[in-house]
């Protein structure tokens, strides 16, 4: 926030404080100044009188004039287009030294010029402060002012404007009312506020409807005046607020910006007679647009807090008013609306529709709950006395100010135990009372009745913070604390990503990093991208614009860079989060490219492919405590990213938590890979999971015996469903299933496949007899006549 030492010194004394020791004061307690900035800069400069003034002959846009500067009259040449003959105005004498410029005698296009006639944005006045014609043309000045005369000081141009940046448990600190409070107490001196409590409370009887149909807006306080006169603000009021970077519209305009720095509760005001009812509903669900005071046309979304009338939107709720109600040289009658909004609804809509107001960023940060009262009163006041307001009505509102102010203690052992201090009972009850927190001691222990402005102060350690600040944290004496040894443990999700790469490096994979920005292109393909990706406003290049919304597709590029370099046999893995504008979500992908070694003794070697990835698949899972009978891999074939007839999606009751498979063929080329085998899995997914705690069980010392068994069935037929058929046929005693091959070509008929399988088969508690085996071996092959309408290969 933008202060001025000229206006917060009109609340407290500031008699002998620098802005520089100012501005370190609040630094040292804890309050970071950034800036400590002059409005304006100049040197030799007065208030001058043009005396004369006519066209430059050799010129179509200069002119010639002598300006009374007091003790002499100066020749200027002056190219401002508004100069004319009986204007005050701010002169810069020859030495004198402007933030761009040192002023010098000259002569131009055969005139003498000794001097300057100065426009605001020539002597440093922040230009979003200015009107079009005052950056374009000199400052024409009240011509009551004596000429001569020094010129900053004589405007009020002499002040200094402290930048203090807006920490997040300090929201007070959007109003200036409350920096009056912090100063007063860090220099011990009193405050004095310009507040005239329940000024808004008088009037007559109102009209006027105030209504709040949501819960996002629980409290709305509306006031009818019945008669205002538009006209510039006073001098002073238009000063503050340029001093500050806000420009000066008009007086009624101005005064709800005033009053919102004030006391930072933004209020909103509405041309009474342009509103299509004498009503103001807060609603939301509505889906139209509105053209607000910019000029913007917004479209509203169902969750936007909007202000209407007669069931038309007037205005964005805690963001911007509407262009069809807006105050303007016209307006005799207005309606003053102060609310409190759903911080969270602001924040989401400020960013939606990207824009971002004073008011809204004070109702993102959190508002006093009073200030609405102390806006009103302030306002009412402002407006009888400045834009001479008649017909006041009574004050109208939905939901009820609470008044009630909340305790909190603290004993004063706490305090010096925490700040390993010694602070005395009277110093700890100084402090509290020049943070106007009425403190009562009893026993030791000090009761503070709580300010409603600050909202940060919730337990006593709060407290103890304020008396650390008030010492200095410079003064603090260090010590180490005493702490017992405790061992740290990682969360659900930490100890899942950290188990998925352990079981990923045993798999023989490397991790790998990717860019997490990418191309347009990369975030509509891949797995379950999501929905509506991030982009930068200032990327570095068109490659990396997007922040990425799935794995596998930025994973390729380091897939096809390791095959370019001829690295053929590789398996990478990586566990990152996608982000868009509204989800976050973590995912774990893996991709395998060539060959393996399948046992290192025999030398085995084979190629990756999807029985690999499946494989790797079901050991997570098992691993993380998934019971592998909740797992479904089901058929892929849509997909334009894996190859239709060998990948799967990968369900687990139902509900898909990832796919797994080739790539397919057309993407591979479009990529310049050979082919490659990956999988991803989405982390959120396998976190909600209920998943069994992985327990140790003895090895079964009974023999095993292994039968291999060829399958006809048709080609449609997934391998997870053969599986689940013949391990129904006897849980106890099938061990497990696993595929060796896979066979399509002339000795099988067209639309089937053969399936080669090997079963084990093995018991708990005794050696299965030959007998048992072959009935075993039978029931299996009935199981898969009847329930996959598969056929026995015998050659």
């Amino acid at each position: 926030m933008k202060v001025s030492m000229q206006w917060l010194g009109r609340y407290v004394d500031l008699t002998n404080i620098k802005a520089e020791d100012l501005a370190d004061k609040l630094t040292l307690a804890g309050l970071e100044v950034e800036g400590v900035d002059p409005i304006a800069q100049g040197t030799n400069l007065v208030i001058g009188e043009v005396v004369f003034c006519e066209a430059h002959p050799e010129s179509d846009h200069l002119s010639i004039t002598k300006v009374n500067v007091g003790d002499e009259v100066l020749d200027i040449v002056c190219g401002a287009p508004n100069v004319a003959k009986g204007q005050k105005v701010i002169v810069a004498k020859v030495g004198a030294v402007l933030p761009e410029i040192t002023i010098k005698a000259s002569n131009i296009k055969g005139q003498a010029s000794n001097g300057m006639i100065c426009s605001l944005l020539e002597i440093g006045i922040n230009p979003k402060a200015l009107s079009e014609d005052q950056k374009n043309g000199i400052e024409v000045l009240d011509p009551r002012l004596e000429v001569g005369q020094e010129a900053l000081s004589t405007l009020g141009l002499d002040d200094v404007i402290l930048d203090i940046k807006q920490t997040p448990n300090r929201s007070d600190f959007n109003a200036l009312w409350s920096v009056a409070y912090e100063v007063g107490a860090l220099f011990n001196r009193e405050v004095n506020l310009p507040w005239q409590k329940d000024f808004a409370l008088k009037g007559s009887k109102s009209d006027l409807i105030i209504a709040s149909e949501t819960p996002k807006c629980p409290l709305i306080y509306g006031k009818k005046i019945g008669r205002v006169t538009i006209k510039p603000s006073p001098e002073w009021m238009r000063r503050d607020l340029e001093a500050v970077g806000m420009k000066s519209i008009n007086n009624v305009v101005d005064i709800s910006n005033y009053v919102m720095l004030e006391t930072g509760q933004p209020l909103h005001f509405y041309d009474g007679a342009k509103l299509p009812k004498m009503e103001i509903i807060v609603k939301d669900g509505l889906s139209e647009s509105i053209t607000t005071l910019d000029g913007s046309e917004l479209p509203l979304d169902s969750s936007d807090i909007v202000i209407t009338s007669n069931n038309q939107a007037i205005g964005l709720a805690g963001i911007m008013g509407g262009e069809d109600s807006k105050i303007d040289e016209s307006t005799q009658s207005i309606v003053i609306e102060a609310a409190q909004f759903s911080p969270s609804q602001i924040r989401h809509t400020s960013r939606r529709v990207n824009l971002l107001t004073e008011a809204s960023q004070r109702f993102v940060k959190g508002l006093d709950p009073q200030s609405i009262l102390k806006a009103l009163d302030r306002a009412t006041e402002l407006l009888v006395e400045y834009a001479d307001a008649q017909m006041i009505e009574e004050t109208i509102n939905s939901g009820e100010v609470s008044k009630d102010l909340h305790k909190v203690s603290v004993h004063l052992q706490h305090i010096n135990d925490l700040l390993g201090t010694e602070v005395s009972l009277a110093s700890a009850l100084d402090i509290f009372s020049r943070l106007h927190f009425s403190p009562v001691e009893k026993e030791g222990c000090i009761e503070c009745t709580i300010p409603s402005y600050r909202l940060d102060i919730s337990v006593a350690e709060d407290l103890i913070e304020e008396v650390g600040r008030f010492i200095g944290y410079a003064d603090l004496k260090g010590s180490l604390p005493v702490m017992p040894t405790t061992q740290g443990s990682y969360d659900a999700r930490q100890a899942m990503r950290q188990r998925l790469r352990q079981l990923s490096v045993g798999f023989g994979m490397n991790e790998v990093i990717t860019y997490s920005l990418v191309h347009e292109d990369k975030t509509k393909m891949g797995v379950y991208p999501l929905d509506n990706p991030a982009s930068l406003l200032s990327p570095l290049s068109e490659e990396r614009r997007f922040i990425r919304n799935n794995l596998l597709a930025s994973m390729l590029e380091t897939a096809a860079y390791n095959q370019a370099h001829k690295i053929k046999d590789f398996g990478i893995f990586e566990v990152s989060n996608l982000n868009t504008i509204a989800i976050n979500q973590e995912r774990y992908a893996f991709i395998l490219s060539g060959q393996y070694e399948r046992s290192i003794w025999q030398k085995q070697v084979l190629p990756y492919d999807y029985y690999a990835a499946k494989g790797i698949v079901e050991r997570l899972l098992s691993e993380l405590g998934v019971n592998l009978s909740r797992v479904r891999f089901d058929s892929n074939e849509g997909s334009t990213f894996f190859h239709p007839l060998r990948s799967a999606i990968v369900k687990i009751d139902n509900k898909v938590f990832g796919v797994i498979g080739e790539i397919h063929p057309k993407l591979a080329k479009a990529q310049d890979l050979s082919t490659v085998v990956m999988g991803e899995l989405i982390i959120e997914q396998l976190l909600s999971l209920k998943l069994a705690k992985v327990r140790f069980s003895p090895v079964n010392k009974m023999p095993a015996v292994v039968r291999d068994i060829a399958l006809v069935v048709d080609e449609a037929v997934m391998v997870s469903e053969i599986e689940k058929v013949i391990k129904a046929v006897s849980k106890d005693r099938i061990q497990s299933v696993q595929i060796f091959d896979v066979y399509q070509g002339d000795k099988v008929e067209a639309g089937k496949k053969s399936i080669a399988l090997k079963i084990v088969y093995q018991a708990n508690d005794h050696t299965l007899s030959e007998e048992e085996i072959t009935q075993l071996y039978n029931n299996t092959i009935e199981a898969c006549k009847k329930g996959l309408n598969a056929q026995l290969r015998i050659a």
